[in-house]
């Protein structure tokens, strides 16, 4: 009897499944794949229609009029819209494969008939949107509130004060527009007073805060000024102070030697009065702003704060009123990205290679630098095999290493193991050995590399020469950014591969220790200093170098400890760095003799000792 009920409820099901298709719902079976290529393709016309409104509100906009309440909730449902019918067009493939019968039946009758329905309706909806975008106007003419207005005899308009906001140095950009537009609704929403950007490592995340500074060089708004700040992990509040300080007139040495509170107490007199944008980049822990001086946003709602993070909790943490996520870009964006990196000479080098770069261009999942670095890398790159070969590395298992390192860093060390040479690659590490955003002095790093020995034994204006095509090199491979007045960068997230590849997976020859900006007052114990080959301990609070238990350091190349607060260096610890030839104790103002041993330093090929007390060098060091 069991088996017969068995059966029995197996009929039913069946029975009840097939009633689906026989009561004229099977439409929503057979047509699926029809209604799935409308509406891929009516998706793409809303993009369309929604471009062309978004081009009529920032002409409307740029002559100083509002965009309406409607066409501000049209742009809102669009973009919900766009991320639904996404998800649809994901989970298509899979409902496809469960069709039988040419289209007219399902293994999953009632699976294929709820998703089926729910294409149709999207189709609807879209088609719906497509039409209500016909806007006879989008924008109209308002006058602003009276208050600290100034307005024009003849016409009556209002006179907006000009913003004092600094332009910052943008490359174009793919696939920003769609966030970039609603941060700067909410810039302009009462209630939103602090705003969080957060996403991954080289998202995308400061090139959206450029653009949203650089809009108001040209934008209608009631902001008096506009303050960028770069936070990055090493957080220093009298930084944040300095860089407002400069922006609001406070920044004479009367100021400068001020404590914390008391700066915080003139920072806070000036902003309450203001309305002001701060735009706070690169945030990895809490921002006590208050402790800043910047008037709390709950009772001073008129002011923004915007700021960047990787972090969702960071946002909590900062209080945000609006957090928003910074997406990798779609595979059409990304395309479009990865081409204008590669370039039209690579491409059509060859017939098979662009399929073989959109295979490439998706390896990097939409990582805007991974896009940008991996496109530069191929753009030479004009036969087949070497496309193959460059798809076959990025496929590799990723390293067994924290957060990004198991999908970015093989990317970009990809890029890193793409550079012409051991040297330019040795070149590139000896970068980390720098803090976190810190501008480096191309002499210096060059005068550096010279010292190392990584440039070729020729006259100095020849190896300067050298090292400027090799700053070059690395410019180029998007591994150093251009910075002004002679002095480069490395993004944060190229820093952190290099390192990774510096103190990991080349320990063997490279190995390197780097606390540069960490905020020490003391070095690392001893033993940490065995083997290492070059250390930066530079950029911190270091008052002494006293090490107990000498030990001998044969493979130490490099010593960083310039900018800390050095007043003492113990006798005789020179005695055991026969090999050093690179030696940097700059900007420690209270360094007033360097200690006898220094002559043991056979190998010293550099010594920078400038901003310091030291009057003259030991006269057994043989060293001038």
């Amino acid at each position: 009897m069991g088996n017969i009920l068995s059966i029995s409820v197996s009929c039913d099901k069946f029975f009840s499944d097939c009633q689906v298709c026989i009561v004229g719902r099977s439409a929503y079976v057979h047509e699926l794949k029809d209604n799935l290529v409308a509406l891929q393709t009516a998706a793409e016309r809303l993009v369309e229609v929604k471009s062309d409104v978004m081009m009529r509100v920032m002409v409307a906009e740029q002559q100083k009029m509002k965009r309406l309440n409607q066409v501000q909730g049209w742009f809102s449902r669009v973009e919900a819209v766009e991320i639904e019918v996404a998800e649809i067009i994901r989970d298509s493939s899979h409902q496809i494969e469960k069709l039988c019968l040419g289209g007219y039946c399902s293994r999953n009758l009632k699976s294929s008939y709820k998703f089926g329905k729910k294409v149709a309706q999207k189709l609807e909806v879209v088609s719906t949107l497509k039409n209500e975008g016909a806007f006879q106007s989008v924008a109209e003419r308002v006058l602003l509130p009276e208050e600290d207005s100034i307005y024009e005899p003849i016409t009556g308009e209002r006179i907006l004060p000009e913003i004092v906001v600094d332009e910052r140095p943008c490359d174009p950009t793919v696939g920003l527009e769609s966030i970039f537009d609603i941060v700067w609704r909410c810039l302009g929403e009462k209630e939103l007073g602090v705003i969080g950007l957060y996403g991954m490592g080289g998202v995308g995340k400061t090139t959206l805060l450029t653009q949203i500074n650089n809009k108001f060089l040209d934008a209608r708004n009631d902001f008096d000024i506009v303050i960028w700040v770069v936070v990055s992990k090493d957080l220093q509040l009298e930084k944040i102070q300095e860089n407002i300080g400069k922006k609001i007139g406070l920044s004479d040495e009367s100021w400068k030697s001020k404590s914390l509170e008391e700066k915080a107490q003139d920072i806070f007199k000036i902003l309450r009065k203001k309305k002001f944008v701060l735009l706070l980049d690169d945030i990895w822990e809490r921002v006590d702003l208050v402790k800043v001086g910047v008037p709390h946003l709950n009772t001073n709602i008129k002011s923004k704060v915007v700021f960047t993070t990787r972090f969702i909790e960071i946002c909590g943490h900062m209080e945000a009123h609006k957090k928003l996520k910074v997406e990798c870009l779609a595979d059409e964006e990304a395309w479009k990205l990865f081409q204008n990196k590669v370039g039209a000479d690579a491409l059509d080098s060859h017939p098979d290679i662009p399929e073989l770069a959109k295979i490439a261009a998706k390896e990097c999942g939409g990582l805007p630098l991974a896009l940008i670095t991996i496109g530069r890398a191929m753009a030479c790159k004009k036969t087949p095999a070497e496309w193959k070969y460059a798809i076959q590395v990025l496929r590799r298992s990723a390293y067994e290493f924290p957060g990004m390192g198991k999908e970015v860093y093989p990317l970009l060390k990809f890029s890193y193991d793409s550079l012409p040479s051991k040297t330019v690659r040795s070149c590139l590490l000896y970068c980390s050995l720098f803090p976190e955003d810190y501008s480096i002095p191309k002499k210096h790093l060059i005068d550096c590399w010279i010292g190392e020995g990584f440039l070729n034994d020729d006259d100095e204006g020849g190896t300067q020469n050298q090292g400027h095509h090799l700053v070059g090199v690395l410019l180029h491979a998007c591994l150093l950014e251009e910075e002004e007045d002679d002095f480069v960068k490395m993004h944060d997230v190229i820093r952190d591969m290099t390192l990774w590849i510096a103190c990991e997976i080349e320990k063997e020859e490279e190995n390197y220790l780097v606390r540069a900006g960490a905020g020490l007052t003391e070095a690392p114990e001893i033993l940490k200093w065995k083997g290492i080959r070059r250390i930066s301990l530079m950029e911190n609070q270091i008052n002494s170098l006293l090490i107990s238990g000498i030990s001998t350091f044969p493979h130490l190349l490099t010593l960083f400890l310039n900018r800390n607060d050095l007043s003492f260096i113990t006798s005789g610890i020179f005695e055991y760095m026969s090999s050093l030839r690179v030696l940097n104790l700059s900007n420690n103002d209270s360094l007033r003799e360097l200690p006898a041993e220094i002559s043991k330093l056979v190998s010293l090929q550099y010594l920078d000792i400038s901003e310091t007390a030291i009057k003259e060098l030991p006269k057994s060091s043989r060293l001038w």
